[in-house]
């Protein structure tokens, strides 16, 4: 096994970024550190990259470096301490119909098409509403690492779909979109539900849950999962309640 240590200095580089406009924060600009050649980036070289605070987005593998916030906290879940709450398992239970199948990164018009409803329904105006299908398999179909597509189905209808990374310690939740038109669904909850009890079947330990944000509605979710471990001055440590307010 290959492990970022075992690699020449050399032979991984990281870089900064030029500034852009913040993704989640209004008026804050962002920076990000990144890891190349992508070529040397495998699934145990990017597990102990993940383990650093990275994350990719297909074939790119960077980290947040801005110069002047570090609201970006690299999060994941202990599965074997996690204990739903009681939304959840209703959650759980409300969903027990969908039927989850596992599959090879594949382009489907099925799941573009949904890929789109969700994005115009849930994130209007941010730019994804608006993917073409190049830029879809860009983020969503590339991979230099172990990568799985799940589908979820009820009585044969795509309601779900996941993109989940395979790490020699846990898994990556890459990116999941879904119907946003059933009424009463949880299915966001329950994704993540499924991915933990998926760790628990696989034996690993962790699930890796990209970067959790207080202020950003779209990433302060992630906090709903407890205990809730964060990375911060180089160390996993599980976030206390102050940290989630």
């Amino acid at each position: 096994m290959t492990l970022l240590r075992d690699i020449p200095l050399s032979s991984l580089q990281f870089y900064l970024t030029a500034t852009y406009p913040c993704s989640y924060l209004d008026r804050q600009q962002a920076r990000s550190q990144v890891a190349t050649p992508g070529f040397l980036i495998t699934t145990p070289v990017y597990s102990e990259l993940v383990h650093h605070g990275f994350r990719r987005s297909g074939t790119f593998t960077y980290r947040p470096r801005c110069d002047l916030c570090q609201a970006c906290v690299p999060a994941r879940v202990p599965v074997n301490e996690f204990e739903s709450s009681r939304a959840q398992r209703r959650a759980w239970k409300r969903h027990q119909s969908l039927q989850a199948t596992v599959h090879p990164l594949q382009d489907s018009e099925e799941c573009y098409q949904l890929y789109l409803r969700y994005q115009s329904a849930r994130h209007a105006g941010g730019g994804m509403d608006s993917d073409s299908r190049e830029q879809y398999r860009n983020f969503l179909l590339q991979s230099q690492v172990d990568t799985m597509q799940v589908e979820f189905r009820e009585s044969g209808i795509l309601r779900m779909v996941s993109i989940i990374d395979l790490l020699t310690d846990g898994l990556s939740s890459v990116y999941t979109f879904y119907d946003p038109d059933v009424p009463g669904s949880s299915y966001g909850t329950y994704n993540v539900l499924w991915q933990i009890a998926l760790c628990r079947q696989l034996q690993l330990e962790y699930l890796y849950l990209g970067y959790w944000i207080r202020d950003s509605e779209k990433m302060s979710y992630k906090s709903n999962f407890r205990p809730l471990q964060g990375l911060k001055q180089g160390q996993w440590r599980t976030m206390n309640v102050e940290d989630m307010k």
